[in-house]
């Protein structure tokens, strides 16, 4: 029976993929009647997909060396199985990075030529490309997991969770470290120096900013959610295996770690769903999806819903294409509750549901921060009156702020779940709440697509009502974009604990004792980590953007006629700057990140480990839910300036707006979103070596 549900997963996985496909086939078949638009979009496709093979190249010894020195440990417990998961994770994160950013940079320029036709078929067209990433990225993940359980043991999974956050972790750092010094290089110069629009073409570092916003923003956010989606699950059923929460004393077995599997199987189906009620237009489902709407547009008011979305509402049919696939995700959480634990139903069933509502309610807060429509963010786009400082000052107070929210959130989903079943409840928790990533991440990927089709449309001289319609998709992507990163960081905590919990069973830890000199030296260690991975990160953007602001002022002064259009800037010399600067930035935050929890578990023991993680997921949360919203805050204060509120575009206003969305790129884009990343490698690298501190 085991075994057949664990196909059944797989064979839901493989569903998320062919739908991905069946979504592509309508992108490609899309017809875009303007050269330039397809030039543009071709370049952009280039300079992201090289960039891409460059990092593999890099990451491939990486990923191979690790693989080899498993194998090699085959004496202390580890060997060919281990080897074999941490392969397979890592080459489905890189496969799915990959994919996604092939789609989406096929997208952007598709998107620009359907916002000359309408706003509804702008939205349409970027949500698609965001779909297929987002559904590549749960179909994979989920049909990997359930190959690696089939073929190994459930202990053997925490490889390929260290596999999947590894890549994740590079992808992400470098990504972000890529796309930021092309972002700072071209805003600096180029809006406030030079006064020019951004992305006009007469911008050096324009292609490079464009290229980059795929490679941190796709291919990296997609390599972010597959890790803590993997791990999610990954931790519910290595915790599911053993736990006796539930019925006094007897373990779950087969149930529990089946479970999960189809939690996640089901969030897929809900997530197509969600994404349908958006995107409709899907080749050989439109006829059955049409179908269906002629039943449900019977119920009163659904009707005006479905108009809103048909008409190019982006914002409204974002959030409610994420409602709905949150409401059918409840209702079948119930339903599997109850054929798995039919005495305990509404336990595990609450659980998950409190997992799930606190990861839509920490998307709201973080709406609630970073959206131009919100009080939050017209204060920081007012405090430009009086300068860059006071944009600074308050940009850096609402961060701080809007933690309260989220964390408390986090707090009241561990204690419920917990609880009502046990460390296997905050464990389901930590699934439900990314059950429906497979449509946060389409959201969440859609951002990019219109910020590039954006990019497009200036640098094709397009008419100002194509980029008056990109401009404000592209302002709904900064939020969606936050909300998806706050899931993310929301997730990480109750799947850290979840492999917390894990790790301290492997090692034999039932307790931990504060008092001990050892674990209090471990606290403050796994404290620091998430400081000096931010340090590294801030720091490597700004040695590139350095460098970007030079060459971009050097083209300025020395190349005649690229103020009057007469003359083509050096591209490429901007990209090759952000290439290599990601390339070489990237070693040191991870090495940091797979090092560090080894050194204190062989140094300081077992106990001191213990400590180490707890101090990490602490600051890292706390961190990485801080940046992330500061950084968007004061992007869409910035674009809330742009808009014409408080001056406008080129004011001094705007000027001191830009200088602040230039300290909140690596910010939101770089260092926040790493953190979530590197609390879980670390706890799966405990987890993973645990037999060496026992």
């Amino acid at each position: 029976m085991t075994i057949l549900l664990v196909l059944l997963t797989f064979a839901l996985g493989a569903v998320a993929v062919g739908y991905s496909w069946l979504v592509y086939q309508k992108i490609a078949n899309f017809t875009v009647e303007n050269a330039k638009v397809t030039e543009l979009s071709q370049i952009i496709h280039k300079g992201a997909m090289a960039f891409l093979r460059k990092e593999y190249t890099w990451l491939a010894c990486f990923v191979g060396g690790v693989a080899v020195l498993l194998l090699a440990m085959w004496k202390v417990g580890f060997g060919i199985g281990p080897a074999f998961a941490f392969l397979l994770g890592a080459f489905c994160s890189a496969a799915t990075g990959w994919l996604g950013m092939y789609v989406a940079t096929q997208t952007n320029g598709r998107t620009t030529f359907a916002a000359t036709r309408s706003p509804g078929e702008a939205l349409d067209m970027a949500f698609s490309g965001g779909s297929v990433v987002g559904m590549l990225v749960v179909g994979v993940g989920l049909a990997g997991i359930a190959v690696a359980y089939l073929f190994l043991s459930v202990a053997s999974l925490a490889a390929f969770g260290m596999g999947a956050s590894s890549i994740a972790l590079f992808a992400r750092v470098g990504g972000g470290i890529y796309t930021k010094a092309a972002d700072v290089g071209a805003d600096l110069v180029g809006k406030v120096e030079a006064g020019i629009p951004e992305d006009d073409p007469r911008n050096p570092a324009v292609i490079a900013d464009n290229v980059g916003d795929n490679v941190g923003d796709v291919a990296g956010m997609s390599a972010d959610l597959f890790e803590s989606y993997v791990n999610s699950v990954i931790a519910a059923m290595t915790i599911g295996l053993v736990s006796t929460d539930l019925y006094g004393g007897a373990a779950l077995g087969k149930w529990g770690v089946a479970f999960p599997l189809l939690l996640a199987g089901w969030g897929i189906l809900s997530s197509i769903a969600g994404c349908l009620l958006i995107s409709p237009k899907v080749p050989y489902l439109e006829k059955w999806v049409n179908l269906a709407f002629t039943y449900i547009e019977k119920v009163p008011y659904v009707k005006k819903f479905l108009d809103r979305i048909r008409e190019g509402d982006a914002a409204f049919a974002l959030r409610t294409g994420t409602f709905v696939a949150g409401g059918i995700m409840i209702l079948g959480t119930f339903v599997l509750s109850l054929l798995f634990f039919f005495t305990k139903t509404f336990n595990v069933f609450l659980a998950v549901t409190s997992g799930v509502l606190a990861g839509i309610l920490i998307g709201y807060c973080t709406e609630l921060y970073t959206s131009g429509d919100y009080s939050p963010v017209k204060e920081v786009a007012q405090s430009s009156e009086t300068g860059p400082a006071t944009v600074i000052l308050s940009g850096l107070a609402l961060g701080m702020k809007s933690i309260v929210g989220p964390v408390l959130l986090i707090a009241v989903a561990i204690l419920i779940s917990h609880w009502l079943a046990g460390i296997f409840g905050v464990a389901c928790a930590a699934v439900g709440m990314l059950s429906i990533t497979g449509i946060a991440l389409s959201v969440d990927a859609y951002g990019p697509i219109a910020d590039n089709a954006g990019g497009i449309a200036q640098m094709s001289d397009l008419s100002p009502e194509v980029r008056k319609i990109t401009d404000k998709l592209d302002s709904i992507g900064n939020t969606t974009a936050a909300m998806g990163k706050g899931l993310a960081i929301g997730s990480a905590a109750l799947t850290a604990l979840a492999l917390f919990v894990a790790y301290s069973e492997a090692a034999a830890l039932p307790t931990i004792n504060l008092t001990d000199p050892k674990v209090i030296v471990g606290l403050l260690l796994g404290g620091v980590v998430p400081f000096v991975l931010c340090a590294f990160s801030i720091e490597a953007v700004g040695r590139a953007a350095q460098a970007m602001i030079e060459e971009v002022r050097r083209q300025f002064r020395e190349i005649a006629g690229i103020m009057e259009g007469t003359a083509e800037p050096e591209y490429e010399k901007c990209v090759s700057i952000s290439t290599t600067a990601a390339l070489k930035e990237m070693i040191v935050p991870g090495i940091l990140a797979l090092a560090s929890p080894l050194g204190v578990g062989l140094i300081l023991g077992k106990e001191a480990l213990g400590g180490f993680l707890g101090g990490a997921i602490v600051t890292g949360v706390m961190l990485a839910l801080f940046m992330a919203n500061s950084g968007g805050a004061w992007d869409n204060a910035k674009k809330y300036i742009e808009e014409g509120n408080f001056g406008g575009k080129g004011t001094s206003n705007h000027s001191a707006a830009v200088v602040g969305d230039t300290v909140g790129d690596p910010f939101k884009d770089t260092a926040g979103p790493s953190l979530n990343i590197l609390i879980k490698l670390m706890t799966v690298v405990a987890l993973v070596m645990a037999p060496l501190f026992v």
